[in-house]
């Protein structure tokens, strides 16, 4: 029968013999032919070849489309925990493109003489299941207590880039029906010419998977075929009953010979691709993947995943994923999406968006991933994930504008515009994605100096609830521009912001220690001392409680922005008189230094508690309550940012973001929701608004102290406008 699986060819090169150069030069050949998998031979007891593992690692370094894999690792020879790191490392460095064709070995004396004997189909699929269980987004450890191979606690990872598909190679009964219950594919050496009991056999796998409770179509189908020899019309009359009688659907020519590859991709290959086409319309046989029951069973309800749209067919993560430990959680807070779809262009987005809109789950946006609301990441719905529109591109260096992707993080950002002497002031961690910060305002290291990052804002493209691709700025669309300056997440998706950049060179960056045992009188020195900076000092405190018998520690970050040290020192001086200093670094530094992307992704796990809040000054009766809160053990991170300067420029109807006269930004942590709302209630009367994005408190009064009642009441107009139904609703959300 004919499973329906795309066709597909490719080269088995004979034997991993020869130079690298050889090697690479058959896979490079195979790659501009369009073949879509290169497999190597691995007999890993013989010294006159190349290590296939190897090889591939070299294979996959000098190409860039093409698929890689072994005609059949031989597994007792490779333990299998080790076999499965070793495989998701070079799937990572290839950018996804490897297969992992698995056999049991055969050449009995050679493994013996090398110290390894060849296994059963039992133990082989016991180390399946070791292999996909070191892939596993799980996040305890792996126990296996099989009859072949233990594990007793084995840290799982790293996760590959993407599904892996394991095939097994094989034709004795055994081995069929352990592909049939685990394998992706079988992978058969038939000759088209003399095939053999080829359905007998693929009746045998579609058993066991039927058995198992899986559908055959999950199972590809591998022919590695010899070197032909006559007309290609003779190999075409034999291999389409391979493909449309017998369920092939990837075919491998075995050979070393470039002329054959180039015969192959040029008299047999289109002929086939046609014929199979013909005889599939005329049959009605619809061409589809059908996705594997390991993934299958993993799916959330209410999600219509068949649904999928072919455009993101590709782009799309599911529990059951390989990729999807690294998608669900963000900086802080865990989250089990049932589905995340990560668009790289504007018109994907808009699939993304009409997809989500019939679905009676959960919609969630994300850029970085990095935002302590935790509202990027969801339990059950779908996370249109941004990460790929990435894109940095200087558009006119005379007025310094730049267009940058929502999915960019703020480090990467600081590096690409470091050449030119630019800077955009945004956040005070490199790994913050610029598509949340720049919807909401952007409080960093500049903000006295250069204003918020908003007030950089030039234009922006947007993804409108209902599919529309429009562009915002102060003469198009001018309303819905005003609003994504700090209510922009309601409104709908930016795909591209338009900033114009600041002349920034190398800045002062200073980190102070202080003995805050006075908390209070420290606060109140420290919000004097930046008050009557200069606007070039832009400054940021942390604090927490103490430790047992330990004083009370100030962390205080500033950064002067001037590259001349006495001018550095000059600023940071009245700081460091505030209060006994333990211990301070001064550097000279450029912006990007401070601003680098940290290594590593996201994995938080339970729910953020935070509160935020916005504050004229650091008067005796807010810094006193700010004390209580530090020493009554409420909050765990306390932080105060400076804002003011040119921030206060801006007029507060200019933008969304209206509370333009606070001259600090205040930010809780804490670890319990009531202890923390009791506390912060409490001295929410000094404060005169909040930031959204350090904002974990949903109920609805919250809303007022975001936005100033006349702002509000035209963020609510406009929301009725852009988005009636509310499908931009999981983030501080306006409702019209």
């Amino acid at each position: 029968m004919d499973y329906g699986h795309p066709l597909r060819f490719g080269t088995l090169v004979a034997a991993a013999s020869g130079t690298p150069e050889h090697a690479v030069k058959l896979a490079r050949l195979s790659e501009e032919l369009g073949f879509g998998l290169i497999a190597f031979q691995d007999q890993p007891y013989r010294p006159d070849l190349l290590d296939t593992w190897t090889l591939l690692a070299w294979v996959a370094a000098r190409t860039r489309t093409i698929h890689l894999s072994a005609g059949a690792l031989n597994v007792p020879m490779r333990p299998p925990a080790v076999l499965a790191r070793a495989a998701a490392s070079l799937d990572l460095l290839s950018g996804g493109r490897l297969g992992l064709a698995l056999g049991a070995g055969d050449d009995r004396d050679e493994m013996a003489a090398s110290g390894a004997v060849p296994i059963s189909p039992g133990a082989l699929g016991e180390a399946i299941d070791v292999v996909r269980g070191i892939w596993s987004s799980d996040r305890t450890p792996l126990r296996v207590a099989g009859e072949h191979y233990r594990l007793d606690g084995a840290e799982r990872g790293p996760a590959p880039a993407h599904n892996i598909p394991i095939w097994v190679g094989g034709h004795d009964p055994g081995t069929l029906r352990l592909i049939g219950r685990q394998a992706d594919g079988w992978m058969a050496s038939i000759d088209p010419m003399e095939p053999g009991d080829v359905r007998a056999a693929q009746a045998l796998i579609d058993e066991a998977a039927a058995e198992a409770g899986r559908d055959p179509r999950e199972i590809r189908r591998f022919a590695v075929i010899p070197e032909f020899d006559g007309p290609g019309g003779r190999w075409v009359e034999a291999l389409l009953p391979l493909v449309l009688d017998e369920g092939v659907s990837t075919i491998l020519l075995r050979t070393d010979d470039p002329g054959a590859l180039r015969r192959f991709a040029d008299e047999v290959a289109p002929a086939v691709c046609g014929a199979v086409a013909a005889g599939r319309s005329s049959q009605g046989t619809a061409v589809r993947t059908v996705p594997s029951a390991f993934v299958r069973a993993r799916r959330h309800p209410g999600i219509d995943y068949d649904a999928i749209p072919a455009s993101l067919a590709d782009l799309a993560v599911e529990p059951g994923d390989a990729g999807y430990a690294a998608v669900r959680s963000t900086y802080m807070r865990g989250g089990s999406p049932g589905l995340v779809l990560r668009p790289r262009t504007a018109r994907e987005v808009a699939d993304a968006v009409a997809f989500a809109r019939r679905q009676p789950v959960k919609l969630s946006i994300r850029s970085g991933g990095h935002g302590i609301s935790g509202r990027s990441t969801n339990r059950g719905g779908i996370i249109i994930d941004l990460g790929q529109l990435d894109q940095i591109e200087v558009v006119d260096k005379e007025t310094r504008r730049v267009r940058i992707g929502p999915g960019a993080r703020w480090g990467q950002v600081a590096a690409a515009l470091a050449p030119y002497g630019w800077a955009l002031s945004s956040g005070d961690y490199g790994g913050v994605g610029v598509g949340g910060l720049a919807t909401s305002g952007g409080i960093g290291w500049l903000a006295r100096r250069h204003g918020l990052t908003i007030d950089h804002l030039r234009a922006v493209e947007l993804v409108l609830a209902d599919g529309t691709l429009t562009r915002a700025d102060e003469t198009h669309n001018p309303g819905l521009f005003w609003a994504v300056r700090g209510a922009g997440a309601n409104f709908g998706i930016v795909t591209a912001f338009e900033f114009e950049a600041d002349e920034v060179g190398d800045v002062g960056f200073g980190r102070l220690f202080f003995d805050a045992s006075d908390t209070a009188a420290f606060l109140r020195g420290w919000g004097a001392a930046v008050e009557a900076a200069p606007r070039d000092l832009t400054s940021f405190l942390i604090m927490g409680p103490p430790r047992p018998g330990q004083p009370v520690v100030a962390q205080v970050m500033v950064v002067v922005d001037s590259d001349d040290p006495d001018t550095i020192i000059d600023r940071i001086q009245p700081l460091a008189d505030v209060a006994p200093l333990l211990d301070h670094v001064i550097q000279r530094v450029p912006y990007a230094q401070i601003m680098e992307v940290p290594p590593g992704g996201h994995n938080g796990q339970g729910e953020p508690v935070s509160r935020s809040g916005l504050v004229g000054h650091l008067t005796p009766e807010f810094a006193a309550a700010a004390a209580d809160l530090i020493m009554g053990g409420d909050t765990y991170f306390f932080q105060i940012r400076s804002v003011g300067g040119a921030v206060s420029d801006v007029p507060p109807e200019a933008t969304a973001y209206a509370h333009r006269s606070a001259n600090f930004q205040v930010t809780a942590l804490g670890a319990s929701r009531s202890r923390l709302d009791r506390a912060w209630d409490a001295m929410s009367h000094h404060m005169s608004g909040l930031y959204i994005n350090f904002e974990t408190d949903l109920r609805p009064e919250r809303l007022d102290d975001a936005y100033p009642p006349g702002t509000l009441a035209r963020l609510r107009a406009l929301k009725r406008r852009y988005d009636p139904d509310n499908v931009f609703r999981d983030n501080f959300n306006i409702t019209g």
